[in-house]
This record gives C-alpha cells, structure tokens and sequence, in this order.
C-alpha cells in the first residue's frame, strides 16, 4: 500500500472518529425523527406545553433524540417543589430532548430556563476530552455564514449529513453548571470550536435548589462567539455522564423563549 493510500485512509478513519465523537458528545442538530425508546409523555406533557412556542417558531414538539453509541439518559416528566418539571437521570449516559425553532438572530431576545441538580459529576471538566459530562446543559443551535467554517468543521459538517441526515450547526452555544470556573467563563470544546459553553453556575453551592435564570441570547453568543447570531434552528437540554461512567439527577424547569417585541 503506497504512503499516499495509507495517510487518505488514516485521514478519513480520523475524520470519522471525530465526528462519531461530536454527534455522541454534545452537539445539537436539527431535529431528525423522535427515538422509540423516548419517553412517551415527554412531548405531551405539561412541561412540554409550558415550553411552547407559537407553531410558527416551532414547527414540532419537543422529542427525545439519543446519540450514536450511547446509552440514553432517562427523562420522564414530574411534578416536584410544585412546579412542572423534565427529571433527568443518567448512568454512564447521554442523551438530549430538543425542540426545532426557526427564529431569525435579530428577533432574540431573552432565554428563560431553571433547574435543579443534585450533584456535580465530580471527575468531569467539560474542557477535557475524556472528562466532558455535565448533569445539565442548555443547548442553543444556530445557522450562520458557513463559508467562515474551517475546512475541518466543513469536513466533519458533510460527514454528519452522509451518516445522520443531520449536518452540525453553524455554532452551538451551552449554558453550563461547572465544577469549579468562575461564573461567565465560556469553555470552547475540545472536539470542534463550533460549540462554547457558558458557565452560569460553578460549583456546590446552588446544589439541591432551584436555580431560576434569563439571559439575552444575543449578548451571550456574542460574548461566547465574538460575532452577532445567525437564525436560531434548536433549543435542547441534555444530562450526560457517559465519558466519566458516572451518575448524575437533575431537574429541568420549562424553557421559555422570548423574542422581540414580545412580552414573557
């Protein structure tokens, strides 16, 4: 086999293994159809319906989507604390329940999330590779000028569209709780520069509470992305613990979006 053959075949395997690594990890995409072993109440449910959004911004319901190769986190809804809420529970797991939007980046205007966690994934760092769990993640998905992309993110984009259907996001902005850095740090991830995170809660102290949250959507991306967004095409939330083989509880409160010109 000529040195030629063997670097194209080393660079493809590469490639692969990057992108099976990105869809099992933590990148969102456009929704694809709901996965079998989803929850049945989760899209009808009233944690569902207080997350709704006008049929025009949203044109599904929220639907579990497991990952390539990985266990699913189980997420059912409760009633807990009196408030309407989506239970998370992963055991070496990974999975996210999303909703497809279609709203254009001038007309965002403020996110609205709450969750609750019991504990932190005490080995995990979402800046490592081999370490990069979180018992609750905010995911927000956008479109934007993907002619800006590197070759290696177009590359791994085409690959997803060939495996999944799905090609990844233009960039994927997480709001993150976070072992131990500061509130306002954003994390690029070690797969892809294409998804930050941005920490808004760090270490122990909220663990066991309720934490209620908004945020301006266009600052935040800005700050995490140093451009204005691009339309926004999903909102997602995910528990995992797959790399670490650990466990994590956690409870969502619904996600509202708010866009301009409209009230909460």
């Amino acid at each position: 086999m000529s040195s030629r053959l063997q670097a194209l075949r080393a660079s493809r395997a590469a490639t692969f293994a990057l992108a099976a690594s990105l869809l099992a990890g933590c990148a969102v995409t456009p929704p694809g159809a709901p996965d079998d072993r989803a929850p049945p109440d989760v899209g009808q449910s009233p944690w569902a319906r207080e997350s709704h959004l006008p049929v025009s911004l949203a044109p599904a319901p929220w639907a579990h989507h497991a990952l390539p190769g990985k266990v699913p986190t189980q997420f059912s809804y409760v009633r807990i604390d009196g408030r309407d809420a989506l239970s998370a529970r992963s055991e070496s797991s990974a999975s996210m329940v999303r909703l497809p939007v279609q709203v254009a980046g001038d007309r965002l205007s403020r996110l609205q999330f709450s969750w609750k966690v019991a504990q932190l994934i005490e080995e995990a760092d979402m800046a490592v590779r081999s370490k990069d769990d979180s018992p609750v993640r905010v995911i927000l998905a956008f479109e934007g000028d993907r002619s800006r992309l590197s070759a290696r993110d177009l590359a791994v984009s085409e690959l997803a569209r060939a495996l999944t259907g799905e090609e990844l996001p233009y960039a994927t902005l997480m709001y993150v709780w976070c072992n131990r850095r500061p509130v306002d740090t954003v994390i690029h991830n070690p797969r892809t520069d294409r998804i930050r995170k941005l920490v808004v809660e760090s270490g122990p102290r909220a663990l066991g509470r309720w934490q209620d949250y908004e945020r301006d959507i266009q600052a935040d991306f800005e700050r995490a992305f140093g451009e204005k967004p691009g339309r926004l095409v999903g909102i997602a939330i995910m528990s995992d613990s797959d790399n670490t083989r650990s466990q994590g509880r956690a409870w969502y409160g619904p996600v509202r979006l708010v866009t301009t010109g409209e009230t909460p």
